[in-house]
């Protein structure tokens, strides 16, 4: 099975640290994150990725390179004249997959999440793509209706709300999880630009189905902050997730 791995940041939250460095390979006892995030999918078997690269594209490069020759399979999609945010990234990386659906993983996320059963979720309700979404505090996030469909985003800090269609009642806030399993066909509604794939559901969610797969126990961390970061290298000091 195919996989994407989001690994363009510019890793802004990080301040200092990504001066010098690409946010994913920033090391979590032994491990840099874009290692961490290859052998989670190709574990779970999606093995075959691609990343797109801007940031550092020359270190990224090398280190796709060292974990090929580990035995992994990792094609990269350039992003180096322009960052293309999560939407228009993907949308470049389109000539990669095939006809079955594939998975789209923020390199930044260390969870223990079964993706498999994420996949078969997917396929059991069908729809145009399924994101991993999770209980917890944050400002923004995914409105969703009774049966877990999209309907729906929430910026609480300043208060602003996207509906994607009629569906404006009884909608529960749900914090995305940065992994979705995703349709091939989800291109014939996309083009090329500078776009986030939430801004691209938020689109598409009044004509097209986009479910979600609740993950409420185990373990989720976005390492995109040095407070998170430190979090997840304490947690995993004993424990080993890939």
């Amino acid at each position: 099975m195919k996989a994407m791995i989001l690994a363009a940041g510019m890793g802004t939250r990080l301040g200092s640290i990504t001066d010098s460095m690409p946010k994913v390979l920033v090391d979590i006892n032994g491990k840099n994150l874009l290692q961490r995030s290859v052998e989670k999918c190709t574990l779970s078997g999606f093995d075959e990725i691609i990343i797109n690269v801007h940031h550092y594209a020359d270190l990224v490069e090398e280190e796709a390179m060292r974990l090929n020759r580990l035995g992994f399979s990792i094609t990269v999609s350039d992003e180096r004249d322009q960052l293309l945010d999560t939407g228009g990234g993907l949308f470049r990386a389109r000539g990669f997959f095939d006809d079955s659906p594939f998975l789209l993983y923020n390199a930044d996320i260390i969870t223990d999440l079964d993706l498999k059963a994420l996949y078969g979720h997917h396929l059991l309700k069908g729809g145009l793509a399924t994101l991993a979404v999770r209980n917890r505090p944050g400002n923004r996030f995914l409105l969703i209706d009774r049966k877990g469909i999209l309907r729906g985003w929430y910026n609480k800090n300043t208060g602003e709300k996207i509906l994607s269609s009629h569906f404006g009642e009884d909608l529960t806030e749900i914090a995305f999880s940065g992994i979705h399993i995703i349709e091939p066909e989800i291109f014939k509604y996309m083009s090329e630009g500078v776009y986030s794939m939430t801004a691209e559901y938020l689109r598409l969610a009044g004509s097209r189905t986009i479910n979600t797969f609740l993950h409420n126990t185990g373990v989720w961390f976005d390492a995109g902050t040095p407070e998170r970061l430190n979090e997840a290298r304490v947690y995993l000091k004993n424990i080993d997730l890939s």
